[in-house]
C-alpha cells in the first residue's frame, strides 16, 4: 500500500521474446525493495520495468481493454473478487511457476489450469482514528451493523466498488453477511448515515482518513475508512519519531479477505522473461519482502514475517468470504446495484 519506486536500471533492449527487458504491469500500489529487484535482475539476467495503473480495479480493466496489444509481460495484483472477469477474458496465458509446492492448495484458484499464480493474502476492513474515539469518549465500531448506528454517523470512508479492490471487497464482505437479498438494505444505512465514496484506496486513506498521516496534513475529518488490517503498522514503520503503538486500529468484525494473483500476459513480448518473474514474486525473497513494502501476507507458507508487521498488524482469524464461483456470477449485477443505491 505505499508506492515506492519499483523500476530495475537500464533500457528496453528489444520487443521480442529475446529481450532483456521484462514488463510487469500492475496497480498502483506495487512495491519491491531495490536490493531485492536488483538481486533478481542479477541472477535473472532481466531488467524489470513497472507499469503502474491506478487503483487495482481500474489496472485489470486496462489490461482487459488493451489484451490484443498487452502493455507488458506479467500483471500482478488481480484478486479473487476479479479473478474471473480476467480469466474470461483469456488474460493470461497458462503457466505453472516454480515453487507451487509451497504455497497452500486453497489459495490456488485456478490451480487446474495454472493461468493465475497467487502471491499474496490481504484483509479489508475498516480501519479507525484512535485518537479521534478517545477524544470523543466513544468505543469505534466493531462490527459491520454498528457503521449504521447513529454514534458514527458522517464519519466513514469508503472506495467506489466499481473501480476499487477494496471498495468492491467491502462490498462482498456485506453481501457475504447479509445475503443476496439483505445487502442493497444495509448499503441504504450506510448511506443514510453520511457515507462518503471516492475513487480509490489512495484519496480514501492519504486524504479522507483523519488517521493516516496523509490524512492529518490534509486536515482529514473521516475517522472511519476502508482499508486493510495490515494498515496500521504503516503508520508505525514510517513515523517520526516511532510511536509505541499504532495510531489506527482494525474493525476486526468488517473484514474480507483478498487473494492477489500474478498471470503471463497473453501475446506477451517476453514470455521467457514473463515466466522468470512469476517465479521470482513466490520466490522466498520477494514473498518475504511483502510484508513491508506492500503490507500484505506472503502465500508461501515458510515466509518469514518480520516483527514490526506481527507486533503492530491485526490478524483476523474470521473474515469474510465468498466462493469464486458465487462472486463470478453475481458481481456485476451486484455491482451495478451498489452504483444505483449508493452514488445516485
Amino acid at each position: 500500500m505505499v508506492a515506492l519506486a519499483a523500476c530495475g536500471g537500464g533500457s528496453d533492449s528489444g520487443s521480442d521474446s529475446g529481450s532483456k527487458t521484462v514488463t510487469l504491469v500492475s496497480h498502483q500500489s506495487f512495491a519491491v525493495s531495490d536490493d531485492v529487484l536488483k538481486d533478481f535482475e542479477k541472477k535473472s539476467g532481466y531488467q524489470v520495468k513497472v507499469l503502474k495503473s491506478g487503483d487495482a480495479g481500474e489496472a485489470v480493466n486496462k489490461a482487459i481493454l488493451t489484451k490484443d496489444t498487452p502493455q507488458g509481460d506479467v500483471f500482478f495484483g488481480v484478486d479473487n473478487t476479479l479473478l474471473s472477469r480476467a480469466l474470461d477474458n483469456d488474460l493470461f496465458t497458462p503457466y505453472k511457476a516454480k515453487g507451487l509446492q509451497g504455497i497452500p492448495e486453497d489459495q490456488q484458484l485456478d490451480a487446474g489450469k495454472h493461468r493465475a499464480t497467487p502471491v499474496d493474502t490481504g484483509d479489508v476492513c475498516v480501519n479507525y482514528d484512535k485518537k479521534y474515539f478517545a477524544d470523543k469518549k466513544l468505543d469505534p465500531p466493531k462490527t459491520l451493523d454498528d457503521l449504521t448506528k447513529p454514534s458514527y454517523k458522517n464519519l466513514l470512508v469508503t472506495e467506489n466498488a466499481a473501480t476499487s479492490s477494496p471498495g468492491l471487497g467491502f462490498l462482498l464482505g456485506t453481501a457475504a453477511e447479509y445475503g443476496d437479498k439483505g445487502w442493497p438494505d444495509y448499503w441504504k444505512k450506510l448511506k443514510a448515515n453520511g457515507l462518503k465514496v471516492v475513487d480509490g484506496w489512495e484519496q480514501a486513506y492519504n486524504e479522507e482518513f483523519s488517521g493516516s498521516a496523509g490524512g492529518k496534513k490534509a486536515g482529514a475529518d473521516r475517522p472511519l475508512v476502508v482499508s486493510y488490517a495490515s494498515s496500521p503498522p504503516v503508520e508505525v514503520l514510517y513515523a517520526k519519531p516511532k510511536p509505541k503503538e499504532a495510531p489506527t486500529g482494525v474493525a476486526t468484525g468488517t473484514c474480507f479477505r483478498q487473494t492477489e494473483f500474478a498471470g503471463l500476459l497473453s501475446g506477451a513480448k517476453n514470455e521467457e522473461g514473463g515466466k522468470a518473474l512469476i517465479d521470482f514474486l513466490i520466490s522466498k525473497e520477494f514473498q518475504e519482502d511483502l510484508p513491508l513494502t506492500m503490507f500484505v501476507d506472503p502465500v508461501l507458507e515458510d515466509a518469514r514475517l518480520p516483527e514490526v508487521y506481527t507486533e503492530f498488524g491485526t490478524k483476523i482469524d474470521k473474515p469474510y468470504t465468498l466462493d469464486p464461483e458465487k462472486i463470478a456470477g453475481n458481481r456485476e449485477d451486484w455491482v451495478k446495484s451498489w452504483q444505483s443505491l449508493v452514488l445516485k
